[in-house]
């Protein structure tokens, strides 16, 4: 969430930055409601300072032998309770206003970082590097043509268990989603992570404290009973183990691995990768998080993408790796960092992780701090996929095909799978 101070004192600032990210605002009334409210603000404060004199005050009289039931103390006390009647009318005009900005500016995105390149869409973005040498050989096969072949998925079954964009993995196919995530899992905690295995139901303030609500409510499944929703990433939930709380300063950065189911209804996406594990309503990814302080968010975030672009080299995935221009970037981003895999049968770099800095956005939303001696500042997060499963089996399908037909297995991942290749059973 945006500060408020800036919406008080600088709105300008944040309509240039948001402009960035090719939205016009107009913040003319949120300005004024943030100034109304902080009027009131210092109003009740005052008003709540005298209100202790007068009962010092009433205490000291009293102890001076003055009559507690006498007109003087009477006096004193009529003007303490007047005080307490106008705090309690200014509070409740306080939290309507309040409440009126924290309602609008939930729906704003977050401001770019002054190194975020500026663009309108994807075409804008900008390459930093890759790694590997992408297969260009003619007759590659589609990770989707492969899993049908080797009997990987069963995607008819799976529209009847559930709906179209649902797959069942079967045989092999789920020997190699569990053994990748337990390489990633592995891989990371061996560099310092902490493992995690969140829930999968989250409730709202969790959504919306990671920055998923209100403006992506349409992506999401919700449980119509509670107040639960079916996490779209465990970038949810994770955000929310430090909610309304202050992390001592000496305990950051702490580093999570999460893994967990994720689901995504996927609005606006039909039509587009039908097919196989790109694009489903349900899918696996393990996740990487970061509390850091303010101090060093940056460096963090050079860091989380290079322990991302750890698993790629791992299993030999040629990969290259996008910033983001601020028309690209998502809702709760500074920056962002993709990382794209070469899938040779589609011919194609295709997202396989975004790592992002978000700075004090989340913080905010979720009231999360740090404190250094007397002094408390919101922490800033960041997150990365360690990678999208589905996305990562897919890759390792069409790079590692064979003459023979069989799929090689990479050598890290062998002890995982328990085969050096994937062939007909």
């Amino acid at each position: 969430m945006l500060d408020q101070r800036l919406v008080r004192d600088n709105p300008e600032q944040i309509a240039n930055e948001l402009g960035r990210r090719g939205k016009a605002v107009d913040l003319t009334r949120l300005q004024v409601i943030a100034q109304q409210q902080r009027k009131l603000e210092e109003e009740r404060s005052g008003l709540q300072a005298e209100g202790n004199r007068i009962g010092k005050e009433v205490g000291q009289k009293i102890k001076s032998g003055a009559d507690p039931k006498g007109d003087e103390v009477a006096e004193l006390r009529h003007q303490g309770n007047a005080i307490k009647q106008k705090v309690a009318v200014l509070e409740e005009e306080e939290k309507h206003l309040s409440s009126q900005l924290k309602e609008q500016l939930l729906t704003y995105p977050n401001l770019p970082s002054p190194d975020c390149p500026d663009g309108r869409d994807e075409s804008d973005n900008i390459e930093l590097r890759r790694w590997g040498t992408p297969r260009k050989e003619e007759g590659l096969e589609e990770h989707w043509q492969i899993a049908e072949r080797l009997n990987l998925f069963d995607t008819e079954r799976s529209v009847r268990i559930a709906q179209s964009r649902f797959v069942t993995l079967m045989g092999q196919g789920a020997r190699l989603e569990r053994g990748l995530i337990n390489f990633m899992l592995d891989l990371h905690t061996s560099k310092g992570y902490r493992e995690v295995l969140p829930p999968v139901l989250v409730n709202s303030a969790s959504l919306t404290g990671s920055g998923q609500l209100p403006k992506f409510a349409d992506d999401c499944f919700r449980c119509s009973d509670d107040d639960l929703w079916l996490t779209p990433t465990a970038e949810v939930p994770v955000t929310s183990l430090h909610r309304d709380e202050i992390i001592p300063a000496d305990q950051l950065p702490l580093r999570y691995a999460a893994y967990s189911p994720c689901f995504r209804r996927e609005a606006g996406s039909y039509g587009r990768d039908t097919r196989g594990l790109i694009r489903l309503h349900q899918f696996n990814k393990v996740e990487l998080y970061w509390f850091a302080h303010p101090d060093h968010s940056e460096e963090a975030h050079q860091q989380i993408t290079a322990d991302a672009e750890a698993v790629l080299q791992a299993l030999e995935l040629p990969y290259r790796v996008l910033d983001l221009c601020t028309g690209d970037i998502g809702f709760s981003a500074r920056r962002t960092y993709d990382l794209e895999v070469w899938l040779p049968g589609a011919g194609a770099y295709r997202e396989i992780s975004s790592c992002s800095v978000c700075g004090d956005f989340q913080a905010r939303r979720s009231s999360i701090r740090t404190k250094e001696g007397k002094n408390t500042k919101l922490v800033h997060t960041l997150n990365g996929s360690g990678l999208a499963v589905g996305r990562t089996m897919a890759a390792l399908l069409e790079n590692g095909q064979q003459p023979d037909g069989s799929i090689r297995m990479p050598d890290a991942l062998v002890p995982y799978v328990g085969r050096e290749r994937l062939q007909p059973e």
